[in-house]
């Protein structure tokens, strides 16, 4: 689902056929200014969306909205901070509110979410996110985690091989799936191998794959596995995942891993909170 059709069904499932309020309170010609307010501190993220949710409903409404932004998705910004100012239809700006409103604070709740992994790597290490997204929303909040200040691992299943423990299973080993990914898929492609033990890395690296995803080990572990890895081929991407915190993160900078993953860069994150105020009218 594109932007434009994510929006317009947003705006049906919150206006139906009609905003009783506002089309009984709010004249049609009737003009204002709004501010969108942070309540907190936090990182912006989402402005497109909340221009595209206005858009559409000046579009439905007839009543123009300008949206000017005064703080850029990335800003970090402090309570009581203005972030973007909107000029025109009353009706435009209060029918259009709330699912703008939704968007913001939801994305600039993922990439507030990230900044602290992404300061707790402090630059040694390249802090991912997984397919963890919620459906149909996974655009967003992959682009949200970006703004943060993090990065992106695969998309979706079609532009990255990440062969795990069930891929395995059903194949029946580690370099048997690994031979096979490298017979289907070009050049170019990049093979991961998931692995939850050191026999497993061991086979994972022998087999020939580009990375290896050390999962749900503790931190003994992986400094183990991170050292045996580097030790039989010293180029091999080597990413760790599971229970990853920011704390967590602080302690394993600097023990030779490349990436860290962490689906709850998405999935824990709390909405912060922001809010839209009529100022003049």
């Amino acid at each position: 689902m594109d932007l434009a059709q994510l929006v317009r069904a947003a705006l049906d499932e919150d206006i139906g056929p009609g905003d009783l309020t506002t089309e009984a309170c709010i004249d049609d010609a009737a003009a204002g200014e709004g501010i969108l307010l942070a309540k907190q501190d936090l990182v912006v993220c989402g402005h497109r969306v909340a221009k595209r949710v206005f858009k559409e409903v000046a579009r439905r409404t007839g009543g123009l909205l300008s949206y000017e932004v005064v703080h850029d998705d990335g800003s970090r910004v402090a309570t009581r901070t203005a972030i973007a100012q909107l000029r025109g239809s009353l009706r435009t700006l209060l029918i259009g509110e709330r699912v703008a409103l939704n968007f913001l604070m939801r994305m600039s709740g993922i990439a507030t979410h990230v900044g602290a992994y992404v300061d707790a790597a402090s630059g040694r290490l390249r802090v991912v996110d997984t397919r963890k997204t919620t459906p149909l929303l996974r655009s967003l909040e992959k682009y949200a985690v970006r703004t943060g200040g993090a990065h992106n691992h695969r998309y979706a299943l079609y532009d990255g091989v990440l062969i795990k423990d069930n891929h395995i299973a059903a194949v029946g080993s580690v370099a048997r799936a690994v031979t096979r990914a490298r017979a289907t898929v070009h050049h170019l492609v990049r093979i991961e191998v998931e692995a939850g033990t050191l026999e497993q890395l061991d086979e994972a690296v022998k087999a020939g794959a580009d990375a290896v995803l050390l999962d749900n080990m503790d931190d003994a572990l992986l400094r183990q596995c991170v050292a045996h890895a580097r030790a039989m081929r010293p180029e091999v991407i080597l990413e760790a995942s599971g229970n990853m915190t920011p704390e967590r993160i602080r302690g394993l900078r600097d023990i030779g891993l490349d990436v860290v993953s962490a689906g709850g860069l998405v999935h824990q994150a709390r909405w912060v909170d922001l809010s839209l105020d009529i100022v003049q009218s």
